[in-house]
């Protein structure tokens, strides 16, 4: 079974940047997709940012300009940098790997534990 680790989050003042790092205990392209998510209190998880396996990267729209998706393949790791940070972009932040169920039309989700990013007025 494969583990997503994240790190990184933190408290950090409006302007400021940060940098999330999610390690998978065996190589990222078991996954068709690296992902992060994140989560306010009282609000739906939402999709943050995307890297698929041939390098393709898609963004909230919000954050767009702002946050990079990047990975390391020797590390088997997957980096969110975010910069000017505002304080609606406190929220947990999740790592998600998924890959398609062979024989099937679902997705295996596989997610870390989350890392808290708050960022103060």
């Amino acid at each position: 079974q494969v583990q997503l680790v994240e790190s990184g989050g933190g408290l950090v003042q409006a302007g400021g940047s940060l940098r999330l790092s999610c390690a998978a205990s065996r190589s990222i392209f078991y996954f068709t997709e690296m992902n992060w998510y994140r989560q306010a209190p009282g609000k739906q998880r939402e999709l943050v940012a995307v890297l698929t396996t041939g390098g393709s990267t898609n963004y909230l729209y919000s954050v767009k300009g702002r946050f990079t998706i990047s990975r390391d393949n020797a590390k088997n790791t997957v980096y969110l940098q975010m910069n000017s940070l505002k304080p609606d972009d406190s929220a947990v932040y999740y790592c998600n790997g998924r890959r398609p169920i062979p024989g099937s039309m679902r997705n295996e989700d596989t997610w870390g534990q989350g890392t808290q990013v708050t960022v103060s007025s």
